[in-house]
C-alpha cells in the first residue's frame, strides 16, 4: 500500500482549524471539494478510450426472453455491441445462493444471465457505442419479444401465501415470542387491535449508480463504482467473472448519498464490466432516473398488532406480526417486530414474521431498515391504547419503561431513553399539550401534538487499520471505509487527531479504495464505532511507539503511557509542557522517515453478547391540518436521541435532522405506487415519486442526551446516529395528525385522500 493515494481520496482540513475534540462541531473536510466540483464521483472520472453503455429494460413481470432483435441498433453509426444473456462474457452462477454473500447477505442479482425474467424493469440488454448519445438512441431500438406468464406484485391480496423464511440473511435474528400473549391479551380490561401498512418506497439518491470500469494494458480492471463499500463490489466483480481480487480495484472516494442502496452492488456494476471483459476496453454505465427504480426499495409491510394493559396502564401482552414482501430470486429479510419486544417492559409478548414472494427486484435495506416500519406499527398503536386508557402518551410510555430487554432478559448495554423523553418534552413544551383530540386550532387549520419512542441496534464490525506519522509531522490514517455524505472523512480524521495531539489539518484520512486495509460496509450506523475504534487503536499503539523513541531522552525516563501527553504535535510528561519533545523531532533523531502501525478492530464479543445493545430516541412533532383540503404541514420537530459518546456534533447533528426530513417524507408523501395489471411501477420519476421539499420540513431541533457506552465502543464510548434519526418519526407524525383531526390513520403516507375519508382501514385483499 502507498503512503499517499491520488488526491481525489484525501481531502484534509483547512489550515487554522486546530486542535480539535470530541463534542466539537467540526465543518467537513471534503466540503469544499463537494462545492467547487473537485471531488470526482464514479461517472466523472476521465478514463482514455472511454466507451458508453446504456441498459435495455424490459418491460414484463414475468417470463422469457424469446428473441432479441438487435440489427436496428447495431446499424446506429458508432455503436460497438449489443451485449445479451446469449453473447455476455463468462458469469459464475447463481446457484452459489447463500454461500455466495455480499452484504447484505445473500445472492445478489446477475444481470443477461440467463432468459429469465423475474420482475418488470430488469435489465435485459446492454448497447455499447462511442458515444453516449448514439448509445442511448440504439437501446431504443433494441425489440425484445417474451413468453409472458401470469405474475403477482399485490402483497395485500396475497397474505394467505406467507411463509417463514428460508435461509436467512447475515444478521437477521427470527423474532421470539415470551409469556402467553394470546391469554393476557384475551383477559386483559383494555386493548387495541389493528392492521397497519407501510407502502413501497426508494431510495432516490441525488447521485444516479454509474460504474466506470478503466481497463489496463494487463487486463487490470480499476472501477470507480457508486457503492458503500469498495471491497464488496470487488468481492463481487472478482468472484462472478472467476478474476483474480489482485485483478481489481474498486474505488468510490466520493459518493452522492445512498442509504442503502449501494450496499450490494447494483446492476450496472457487472453490466460495466462485461462492457470492459468483451471489448478489452474502458466502458462507463449510468443508470437512468427512471431505472433507479428498477431494483431493491423499502418493501411493502403489513401488520397487525394487538396490545392490551391493565385499568392503570401497564402493559400485560404485546403482539405484533408483520408479512413483507420479497422476490423470487431470494428470500429477503428485516427485523421488522423484533422492536416491540424490546422497547417497553411487559411479561407476554409474541413476535412473528413471514413473507410473500412476488415479482418484483428483491428489497434492499433503506435506511433503519425494518424499524422503520416496525416502529411506526409499534408507537401508532401505543398511541392508540393510550387514548384507551385515557393517559398522556408521553406518561403512558414512561409508565411501561424497560429498564432491561425483557424479552432476552439482557441489562442494557446503556440506555438514555428517559433523558430523551425529559429534553425533548422540555424543548417541545409538552407539558402544555391538552389531552383531547381536536382541541388546538390556528385559523383554518387543527393543530396537533404527537409523539413516538425510537430504536436501533448500535453495531461493531471488524475492519482495519493503518496510522503512517511521517517525518514531517503529518499523519495518513486508511481503511477501505466509505463516506457516502455523513461525514466519515472528517470524523476519523478528528479521531486521529485528537488521540495524537495533532491540528486537524495535519490529519490526512484515507478511504474508498478496495486496497487499503479492510472495512465493513458503510451501513448500520457502525462506520465510527468500527472504523473509529479502529483509528482510535492505531494511533494508540503510534503512542506507544512513540514514547519508546522519546524515552531515550530524560524527561521521559521510566514514563509509561499514562504519565504522557500529547498536544500541538508534542509529547511531553504530563503537566510539563516545557519538557516536550516535536514529533517530527522524535522521527529525525531516530532516523526514521515514517512510523506505520496497524490495528484490528474486532467487537468485544464475549462481553457485548451479555448486554441488549441500542440508541433510543424520543421524537416530537407539531402539525397543522387543513380538513377541507385533507393537507397536513408539519410545523415543528424535536428529536432527542441518546447515542453514545458525539464525537462531531455538527455531522451528528446532521445525520439526525436529515433522517427527521426523511421520516416526514415517509410520513406524508413517499409511495411507489404499482399497476398490479402489468406488475410495473408507475411513478418512477422525480414528478411523481413525491418527496418532501424544503416548504415541507419546518426548522428540526436536535438534542444529544449524555451518554457513553464502553460496551458497545471501548475505545471511544460511542454509537450510531445514521439511522436511528429516522426511527419513530412518522408514527409521531401520525399520532400528531390524531391529536389534531380525531383520525387515526395507520397507512403511510398519510395522503389528503385518506385525511378527507377519516379512519382508512388497511385494503387488504383489494
Amino acid at each position: 500500500m502507498t503512503d499517499l493515494i491520488p488526491d481525489l481520496r484525501t481531502p484534509t482540513a483547512p489550515e487554522g482549524t486546530g486542535r480539535v475534540h470530541s463534542g466539537m462541531a467540526v465543518s467537513r473536510t471534503d466540503g469544499r471539494a463537494k462545492v467547487t466540483g473537485a471531488a470526482h464521483y464514479a461517472a466523472e472520472i476521465p478514463a482514455p478510450d472511454l466507451a458508453y453503455g446504456v441498459v435495455v429494460s424490459g418491460t414484463v413481470a414475468r417470463g422469457h426472453i424469446k428473441a432479441i432483435d438487435t440489427e436496428a441498433a447495431r446499424g446506429v453509426p458508432g455503436v460497438i455491441d449489443v451485449i445479451t444473456h446469449e453473447n455476455r462474457p463468462k458469469m459464475r452462477g447463481n446457484d452459489l445462493a447463500y454461500k455466495d454473500m455480499t452484504a447484505p447477505g445473500g445472492s445478489p442479482f446477475r444481470p443477461l444471465f440467463s432468459s429469465r425474467v423475474f420482475w418488470s424493469g430488469q435489465p435485459v440488454a446492454l448497447v455499447v457505442a462511442e458515444t453516449f448519445e448514439a448509445a442511448r438512441h440504439a437501446a431504443s431500438l433494441v425489440r425484445v419479444t417474451y413468453d409472458i406468464e401470469e405474475h403477482d406484485t399485490n402483497l395485500l391480496a396475497t397474505l394467505n401465501r406467507a411463509y417463514k423464511p428460508r435461509p436467512m440473511k447475515a444478521g437477521f435474528t427470527p423474532p421470539g415470542s415470551k409469556g402467553d400473549a394470546d391469554q393476557a391479551f384475551a383477559t386483559a380490561p383494555v386493548k387495541i387491535e389493528a392492521e397497519y401498512y407501510n407502502a413501497v418506497e426508494h431510495h432516490n439518491p441525488m447521485e444516479m449508480f454509474a460504474s466506470t470500469v478503466v481497463y489496463g494494458e494487463d487486463g487490470h480492471l480499476t472501477i470507480y463504482d457508486k457503492t458503500q463499500s469498495s471491497q464488496n463490489s470487488r468481492w463481487y466483480v472478482s468472484h462472478v467473472f472467476g478474476l483474480s481480487k489482485n485483478k481489481v480495484t474498486v474505488r468510490n472516494p466520493y459518493v452522492g448519498g445512498a442509504f442503502g442502496s449501494g450496499l450490494r452492488p447494483q446492476y450496472q456494476l457487472p453490466l460495466a464490466v462485461m462492457g470492459a471483459l468483451k471489448l478489452k476496453r474502458s466502458v462507463r454505465v449510468v443508470l437512468t432516473r427512471r431505472q433507479m427504480f428498477s431494483f431493491g426499495h423499502r418493501p411493502e409491510t403489513w401488520h397487525k398488532i394487538k396490545l392490551a394493559a391493565d385499568r392503570d396502564g401497564k402493559l400485560q401482552a404485546v403482539w405484533h406480526e408483520a408479512i413483507q414482501e420479497t422476490s423470487r430470486l431470494e428470500d429477503y429479510v428485516e427485523v421488522v417486530v423484533n422492536w416491540s419486544g424490546q422497547l417497553y417492559a411487559c411479561d407476554n409478548i409474541h413476535l412473528g414474521y413471514q413473507l410473500v414472494e412476488q415479482d418484483r427486484a428483491t428489497p434492499i435495506d433503506m435506511r433503519a431498515p425494518g424499524a422503520a416500519h416496525g416502529v411506526h406499527a409499534l408507537e401508532v398503536a401505543m398511541d392508540e391504547l393510550a387514548y384507551e386508557l385515557r393517559m398522556d402518551p408521553l406518561a403512558f410510555r414512561l409508565k411501561n419503561y424497560a429498564e432491561h430487554n425483557h424479552l432476552e432478559d439482557k441489562p442494557f448495554s446503556s440506555k438514555e431513553l428517559r433523558q430523551c423523553y425529559r429534553l425533548g418534552a422540555e424543548r417541545f413544551g409538552w407539558k402544555d399539550r391538552p389531552v383531547e383530540p381536536r382541541s388546538m386550532r390556528d385559523g383554518d387549520e387543527l393543530v396537533g401534538w404527537g409523539m413516538a419512542t425510537g430504536i436501533w441496534d448500535s453495531l461493531v464490525m471488524i475492519a482495519r487499520v493503518s496510522a503512517v506519522l511521517h517525518a514531517d509531522g503529518r499523519l495518513v490514517v486508511s481503511s477501505a471505509a466509505s463516506d457516502i455524505g455523513t461525514g466519515t472523512y472528517t470524523v476519523m480524521a478528528m479521531i486521529a487527531a485528537e488521540r495524537l495531539g495533532l491540528p486537524l489539518e495535519r490529519v490526512t484520512f484515507q478511504l474508498g479504495d478496495s486496497t487499503l486495509p479492510l472495512a465493513p460496509v458503510e451501513g448500520g450506523s457502525s462506520h465510527v464505532t468500527t472504523v473509529g475504534g479502529g483509528v482510535a487503536g492505531a494511533c494508540d499503539k503510534l503512542k506507544a511507539t512513540l514514547l519508546k523513541l522519546a524515552q531515550k531522552a530524560p524527561a521521559f525516563k521510566g514514563l509509561k503511557l499514562k504519565d504522557v501527553e500529547f498536544n500541538d504535535g508534542r509529547i511531553h510528561p504530563h503537566g510539563q509542557p516545557e519538557q516536550g519533545i516535536l514529533l517530527s523531532d522524535l522521527l529525525a533523531q531516530a532516523g526514521r522517515e515514517r512510523i506505520e502501525e496497524k490495528y484490528l478492530m474486532t467487537p468485544q464479543m464475549l462481553k457485548q453478547r451479555k448486554f441488549s445493545r441500542a440508541v433510543h430516541s424520543a421524537v416530537f412533532v407539531e402539525v397543522r391540518v387543513n380538513e377541507r383540503l385533507g393537507m397536513v404541514r408539519v410545523t415543528r420537530a424535536v428529536s432527542a436521541v441518546a447515542a453514545g459518546r458525539i464525537i462531531n456534533a455538527k455531522t451528528a447533528a446532521s445525520q439526525v435532522s436529515g433522517a427527521v426530513v426523511w421520516g416526514i417524507s415517509q410520513a406524508l408523501h413517499e409511495e411507489t405506487f404499482t399497476d398490479h395489471r402489468l406488475g410495473r411501477f408507475m411513478n418512477h420519476n422525480y414528478a411523481e415519486y413525491h418527496v418532501a421539499v424544503n416548504k415541507d420540513i419546518p426548522a428540526i431541533e436536535v438534542i444529544f442526551a449524555d451518554e457513553e457506552d464502553r460496551i458497545v465502543s471501548k475505545q471511544l464510548g460511542a454509537k450510531g446516529v445514521g439511522e436511528i434519526g429516522i426511527v419513530g418519526v412518522a408514527a409521531a407524525v401520525a399520532n400528531a395528525v390524531f391529536h389534531a383531526t380525531g383520525k387515526r390513520l395507520r397507512t403511510t403516507p398519510i395522503t389528503p385522500d385518506k385525511v378527507l375519508l377519516g379512519d382508512h382501514e388497511v385494503p387488504v385483499g383489494k
